[in-house]
């Protein structure tokens, strides 16, 4: 390494570094041979296997429509927020297989699945649906109960005699 004596020296070798930095290598589509797309979705307990192909917005849940396992309007909602966001609705299909928790946390875990294999299909994606906040896993789980306690946080009833 040459000697760095003065600030300009330094600031010609940060210059000359920067650029090396910048050159990160774009993202790239990551494609089975069939043409899906894979990912990995989790909340609270739930976790989903999601795959996602061009079609026409078919969406199957651990064999079976959208609308058979999901029943709720609500679920159903959750699970087409990403093809709003992304302005892709009707233009992929998904196949996905959820197990644990509850039907809430499988929605939401079949949401962020789909979410992060739609910018794996296509990174232009990418930044509407980080913007939206679905390819962050959202880390809240239910508390631990502790000792000398009847739920988590909850307290027996306080009597001074």
């Amino acid at each position: 390494m040459s000697d760095i004596k003065t600030l300009d020296d330094l600031k010609s070798a940060v210059g000359t570094a920067a650029p090396a930095a910048e050159a990160a290598a774009p993202r790239v589509a990551v494609r089975d041979k069939l043409g899906r797309a894979y990912a990995t979705g989790k909340r609270k307990d739930a976790v989903a296997r999601v795959w996602v192909k061009p079609g026409s917005g078919k969406v199957v849940v651990n064999g079976k429509e959208l609308a058979v396992y999901f029943a709720r309007p609500v679920l159903q909602m959750i699970l087409k927020q990403p093809f709003t966001v992304a302005n892709v609705e009707g233009q992929f299909d998904v196949y996905a297989t959820v197990a644990g928790g509850g039907l809430s946390g499988q929605a939401g875990a079949v949401k962020h699945g789909i979410s992060k294999a739609l910018q794996l299909y296509e990174p232009g994606l990418r930044g509407a649906l980080k913007a939206a906040g679905f390819l962050t896993r959202d880390s809240r789980v239910v508390e631990r109960k502790k000792y000398g306690k009847p739920k988590a946080r909850k307290s027996f009833q306080f009597s001074k005699r």
